[in-house]
């Protein structure tokens, strides 16, 4: 039915205007794009989504059309899908429905990839001889991930399982999206030269090509390259590879097996232990038993008599000398508590007399100040005069022409002199006082 503003739809009247719109406006249609996420259902269905810089539509190849395929789209793949748009009403979503592939070159993407990664490769930055051991026991181990991502949950409960001696440092970095690469190379420099770190972890769960991308930037190849701390990459899950994998001293396929390749399992520790202790007893049992019947001959040997009554007095000697030493230890302990009792009365008795001595000084030091106030010969009943500003010191610096004030305690008043001699005197109460009062009294004379 034609669409009607007025009219007020159901969802699934309004769907269905969307569906018959959308389907029979295009019919079959050809878009271009690069395929991202693709993954095959267990009914053989493929389904993946096709995208660009600005957009993405989500792309589904049923089985049928699926087999008549040359070689099916991979990640990053920039490709000219044929089929027509289909709307999903329960779900209120479209999608494209696929029915022929034809490749449109490698996608921008996947392109920037393999030159990143010849570039490196040609300066030697894949290149095994330079890749660092990683130690058989790190204290510490620093991680280079988002602090909210499933990633580091996996890797900290991993550690707190397998080595829980260990101990785990994050620095917290976006994973994705245009800040996401220089975050990383600040954590990865940070952790390798700010803190104590053995091992980092640099990495992530898995995501589109598009997701994982900051791990694919020159900038943290080159961190990973110059830290001088041995590097495991971690990013995505076994089938994903980045740059960052082929920089690191060690690739893991996921995070939680980064953890795995840097520290040993407790267990696999407690049983080494055990098996080279019961070496060790097995060892010593046998010297023992191999030397006993030795001893046994000595024992009644008369040079082995005369050492063991030798030993016997040296060790009485010893003990008379520890006895004597110990005593000596006790009287001069005793004494030193003695001088240290008289010499904390005389520090305290000489803090308290520089004290009061400090007191009196401050003391006189207020007198001497209140008694150098400027201001304080006004409160007595004298006053100043003011011309021009200035404070008249002399009576050689007024000047009889000008107007000029006279300043009290509690106000100002101006005075102008006239024409016949008399002086015409105007009142001025405690507002102007409390406006020009203060500054006035700082203000210098004149000379």
């Amino acid at each position: 039915m034609p669409f009607e503003r007025s009219h007020v739809y159901t969802v699934t009247e309004f769907t269905d205007e969307i569906k018959y719109l959308l389907e029979d406006q295009f019919g079959v249609i050809e878009i271009r794009g690069e395929v991202s996420q693709p993954k095959v259902s267990r009914n053989g269905h493929l389904y993946f989504t096709l995208k660009d810089a600005g957009a993405q539509l989500p792309c589904v190849m049923w089985y049928s059309s699926r087999t008549q395929l040359e070689s099916e789209p991979d990640q990053g793949r920039e490709i000219v899908a044929t089929g027509s748009l289909q709307v999903y009403a329960p779900h209120g979503r479209y999608q494209m429905i696929v029915t022929a592939i034809r490749r449109a070159g490698i996608g921008k993407l996947q392109q920037a990839f393999e030159e990143l990664k010849k570039k490196l490769e040609a300066e030697g930055l894949f290149d095994p001889s330079r890749k660092k051991k990683l130690p058989a026991l790190p204290g510490t181990i620093g991680v280079v991930t988002s602090s909210a991502s499933a990633a580091f949950q996996d890797i900290r409960q991993t550690l707190e399982k397998r080595f829980p001696l260990c101990r785990l440092l994050l620095y917290h970095a976006a994973v994705q999206g245009p800040q996401a690469a220089p975050q990383i190379a600040e954590g990865i420099r940070y952790l390798s030269e700010q803190t104590d770190a053995d091992v980092l972890i640099v990495g992530r769960g898995g995501g589109s090509l598009e997701d994982l991308w900051a791990f694919n930037e020159e900038v943290v190849a080159r961190a990973i390259a110059e830290c001088p701390v041995p590097v495991i990459s971690a990013v995505g899950h076994e089938t994903d590879f980045s740059i960052s994998d082929f920089v690191a001293d060690v690739r893991a396929a996921t995070p939680t097996q980064a953890v795995i390749l840097a520290v040993p399992d407790r267990n696999d520790l407690r049983m080494r232990i055990e098996e080279l202790q019961l070496r060790l007893d097995r060892l010593v049992s046998d010297r023992v038993e191999r030397y006993r019947d030795t001893v046994s001959r000595f024992l009644d040997n008369y040079a082995l008599h005369r050492v063991k009554q030798r030993i016997d007095r040296h060790r009485e000697l010893l003990q008379w000398q520890q006895d004597r030493m110990l005593q000596l230890l006790r009287n001069r302990i005793h004494r030193i508590g003695t001088e240290n009792i008289s010499l904390a009365g005389t520090i305290s008795h000489r803090t308290h007399t520089l004290m009061l001595k400090r007191k009196a000084d401050l003391n006189g030091m207020t007198h001497r100040l209140a008694a150098a106030d400027p201001n304080a010969p006004l409160k007595k009943g004298y006053t100043r005069i003011w011309q021009d500003n200035l404070w008249v010191r002399k009576s050689g610096n007024f000047a009889g022409a000008l107007p000029y004030d006279i300043e009290w305690h509690d106000g100002r008043a101006r005075c102008v002199t006239s024409s016949g001699g008399s002086a015409d005197t105007s009142a001025r109460g405690s507002a102007d006082t409390s406006a020009r009062g203060s500054a006035s009294t700082s203000t210098k004379g004149s000379s």
